[in-house]
């Protein structure tokens, strides 16, 4: 009789350093994290199983490649916070069992759950919930996953009355025939997960804030009531992240805002800024920065309509793909018109207008437009989001061959300006083709391949973002980090071959043949209102003197130096300085508090010794004693200081130019002679 020998087929398990582990049988995340080390094991979250999140429980049964998740990796944090939104439905449903849980996504920094409840929750409330989660956490249950099949899903939660997870497993059709359920000892919730294994990674966490939400999002639906909160790895990184806030707060543009008079917000007009003449003055010199550094650039400056046909928007795509976000109308000569949610399609009929050569090429259009975009009410956020905002835009038409010099002097003007408003760290992030988008995939193709090619040429890193592109073209997008560590994404580049192909723009080329040319559209500020919140934020409100709307300030010691301070504030005046004047009758100390907590940058005192000698007394906004210099001296000393960046460096490549072009004075002097 043969005999039959069975070889037992191996699980080859190959680890983030290439070495491969063999096991006999299915194995759990955890298994092969107790297999390597104790120390591993105690700090396994979760695992990624060929690249794809499991939970620590789930086994892995064919040859695989795995990354053992921990709570040091930026997916075991975000697994942290998740499993603390979960934590809350299990407190939540302890003290309130008639409150209904919705849903408890991951956001940045943190994490929240929208419940529905009879009343509002109050401040004690949430530090009731936050008690309980802490009283849960220290009993460091595990968290216990199921897989069961749809129907017994909807059984679990109707015997719950959990009205709100039962319209989300509607919402899921019937092809999801299992679903993910977690125990929570006695609370089930349902997830996609992974979460961690026990309530113990749970201990750096802090509820933060309460507000409303509208079920789906839309302000037709019903009103819930969402629950804040933010977890870390540890104690130390939740100490930081805290800390982070409360100087969030002291930062907060729009208490500076009103604080420093510059700017303020109506329910008559939501989401539209009303700016003071101080705000506004703000505003204008960005504005005049940029118009020197564009015409330097070589780009020209336009302006389109506010309100176009609707024609317009169909060809560019917008009403296909942006209409909810436009405001429109309709005239009584049955004309649909729409504000302008972005300069684009006025920028391509600019160029449409006339014939243009080869020679005419690259063309550069720079537009300071106003643009319109409806945002849900529950997002408005001082100058952050707005309904109404304008953008520094720039579009410009090259063709094929001048792509990437076009691409890579936009990323270095760039960088450049942010360097020059102080933001040294800029990270880049690559935003590739979207579903929804027009275009084949060879031209997208071309167009993401030029702004890789570029970001290698310059040697600088970036991040893709997979299927956030534009529905025209790919996008560079560039992201400042401010003074207390926050990210802002501002500026963006986006290559578009789409809309000259819808528009059927043109340009005669050297063989007399019509091609059609590139497009980028670059933004640098993005928003003009967003950038100056993010200023005043990152500077705590003292800005720059350059931009500070008022840049000095006289204070007169007494009522006899009035008449001084108020022609020394004249002359400074004259001498293109923002300049103010303080001859009321508070003492001078007071006077010194109050413009010094008003951000102005510098304080010129004035009292019966400086009248005498023609001099002024100056400090710092910052406190430090400058010393009582002649008028002249306060005038350069002040006019130094409040030059713009730009100018300074176009100062001295301006005398460089003057110099090589007019051979020093004597040159200057023959010329003189000649005219």
């Amino acid at each position: 009789m043969n005999s039959v020998i069975s070889k037992v087929a191996l699980i080859n398990i190959t680890l983030p350093d290439g070495s491969v582990r063999e096991y006999s049988a299915p194995i759990s995340v955890t298994q092969v994290a107790q297999s390597i080390g104790a120390g591993l094991a105690k700090n396994t979250l979760a695992g990624k199983v060929n690249g794809q999140l499991v939970d620590a429980c789930d086994l892995i049964s064919q040859d695989a490649s795995l990354s053992i998740v921990t709570p040091k990796d930026d997916e075991g944090l975000e697994i942290i916070r998740h499993s603390c939104a979960h934590l809350i439905g299990h407190a939540v449903k302890q003290l309130y069992p008639t409150a209904n849980m919705v849903i408890g996504p991951v956001v940045e920094d943190g994490f929240y759950y929208d419940v529905a409840f009879e009343r509002p929750f109050t401040p004690d409330d949430m530090a009731a919930i936050e008690n309980r989660m802490a009283e849960l956490i220290k009993k460091g249950y595990d968290v216990v996953k199921r897989v069961i099949p749809r129907d017994e899903v909807i059984r679990t939660f109707e015997a719950r009355g959990e009205a709100y997870k039962l319209r989300l497993i509607e919402d899921m059709g019937d092809n999801v025939t299992e679903m993910g359920l977690y125990h929570h000892e006695e609370y089930i919730d349902m997830c996609r997960g992974p979460h961690v294994p026990n309530t113990r990674f749970l201990k750096a966490f802090k509820l933060t804030k309460l507000a409303g939400a509208y079920w789906r999002g839309d302000a037709q639906n019903e009103q819930l009531q969402r629950i804040y909160g933010t977890a870390w790895a540890d104690k130390k990184q939740l100490s930081a992240y805290l800390t982070r806030l409360e100087e969030a707060e002291k930062r907060d543009h729009r208490k500076l805002g009103r604080e420093l008079d510059l700017f303020h917000f109506q329910e008559e007009a939501p989401g539209a800024v009303f700016w003071h003449n101080k705000g506004w003055t703000v505003f204008q010199e960005l504005i005049a920065y940029m118009r020197r550094r564009q015409k330097e650039a070589g780009y020209e400056e336009v302006n389109s309509p506010d309100m176009m046909d609707r024609k317009l928007w169909e060809i560019s795509g917008h009403w296909q793909n942006y209409h909810d976000h436009m405001f429109t109308t309709q005239t009584e000569d049955s004309r649909s018109l729409a504000l302008k949610p972005m300069n684009c399609p006025g920028s391509v009929l600019l160029y449409r207008h006339g014939l243009k050569s080869f020679r005419d090429l690259p063309i550069r259009m720079g537009e300071f437009g106003k643009v319109h975009r409806y945002e849900p009410s529950g997002s408005l956020h001082g100058l952050m989001r707005v309904r109404h905002f304008t953008q520094d835009d720039a579009h410009i038409y090259c063709t094929p061959a001048q792509m990437e010099s076009e691409c890579r002097d936009v990323v270095s003007l760039v960088l450049d300006i942010y360097r020059q408003f102080g933001f040294d760290e800029v990270r880049i992030k690559l935003s590739t083709r979207p579903e929804n988008r027009m275009g084949d995939d060879a031209t997208w193709d071309v167009l993401e391949n030029t702004l890789t090619d570029v970001l290698a040429q310059m040697s600088l890193d970036y991040q893709i973002n997979p299927g956030e592109g534009a529905f025209y073209g790919p996008k560079l997008e560039f992201v400042l980090r401010d003074a207390i560590g926050r990210d802002w994404q501002c500026g963006t580049l986006q290559v578009d071959m789409n809309l000259p192909e819808r528009f059927g723009i043109e340009y005669v080329d050297m063989d007399g043949q019509k091609k059609q040319p590139v497009m980028l559209h670059r933004a640098l500020f993005g928003s003009l209102e967003r950038f100056i919140g993010i200023l005043i934020e990152h500077h705590a409100g003292t800005l720059p003197t350059w931009l500070a709307p008022t840049q000095a300030i006289v204070l007169a010691i007494s009522e006899d130096n009035n008449v001084y301070a108020q022609d020394v504030a004249a002359l400074l005046e004259g001498e293109h300085i923002r300049t103010e004047v303080d001859i009321s009758n508070e003492k001078i100390g007071y006077k010194i508090r109050k413009h010094t907590l008003q951000r102005i940058p510098y304080l010129l005192v004035v009292g019966a010794k400086e009248q005498t000698s023609g001099c002024v007394a100056i400090r710092s906004q910052s406190g430090e004693d400058l010393g009582v210099l002649p008028l002249s001296d306060a005038i350069t000393l002040l006019q130094q200081a409040a030059q713009a960046p730009d100018l300074s460096t176009r100062l001295v490549t301006q005398q460089a130019l003057k110099s090589r072009l007019l051979g020093g004075e004597q040159q200057t002097d023959h010329i003189k002679g000649v005219e």
